[in-house]
């Protein structure tokens, strides 16, 4: 009998080791994440948004965003262009979770003049960023905000996501983690690019 609560007891330590593991190692909850997208959860939900009044920023000038050299990012600027606009910090496990998906889909489209990337760190540590990027072999461009940002592109939770058409209007805006890299999302960006409606 006594063997057997041992034996209970060493699975409960264990099982409470990991669940605080999970709690507290933002890398082993980002591995978790990680490996329930590659099973087909966190797909991204790309229908089409029902409520216009999600979708519609009335001018996106003044939105702007700076990179480690000082160079601004102004949204306005970016007519013509499907830009990809993700919130993110280094602390937290969906955003570090999404990052591969999100770095294998910059890898498809970098070399593409009409899709626009910008990875805002929602601490406006640059450093401490692009130091994650480099060591994780990502080429994603990382920016902090420069100026206000309207509530309807960002409310505040991390990791956010937002996909505009190439007139400026929001074709995607989801918060927490999602695979990027799936062929929907991949086909989803490429009608955005094809489309001029």
């Amino acid at each position: 009998m006594r063997r057997i609560l041992n034996k209970k007891n060493i699975i409960n330590a264990l099982f409470i080791g990991f669940l605080l593991v999970l709690i507290f190692v933002p890398s082993a909850k980002a591995l978790m994440i990680r490996g329930l997208m590659e099973i087909g959860l966190f797909n991204p939900g790309i229908e089409k948004p029902k409520d216009t009044a999600l979708t519609e920023v009335k001018d996106l000038s003044g939105i702007r965003f700076k990179d480690a050299s000082g160079n601004i990012v102004d949204l306005g600027s970016l007519k013509d262009k499907v830009v990809f606009l993700n919130f993110w910090a280094t602390w937290c496990p969906p955003c570090l979770a999404e990052m591969p998906s999100v770095n294998k889909l910059y890898e498809q489209f970098k070399n593409d003049k009409d899709v626009v990337f910008i990875m805002v760190d929602a601490d406006s540590d640059l450093a401490k960023s692009q130091k994650y990027m480099d060591k994780k072999g990502y080429g994603l461009p990382v920016y902090q905000v420069a100026s206000n940002i309207p509530e309807v592109i960002f409310k505040g939770s991390l990791p956010t996501t937002v996909v505009f058409d190439k007139k400026g209007r929001v074709s995607y805006n989801e918060a927490g983690a999602a695979n990027y890299a799936s062929d929907k999302f991949i086909e989803f960006i490429k009608q955005l690019k094809a489309s001029n409606i």
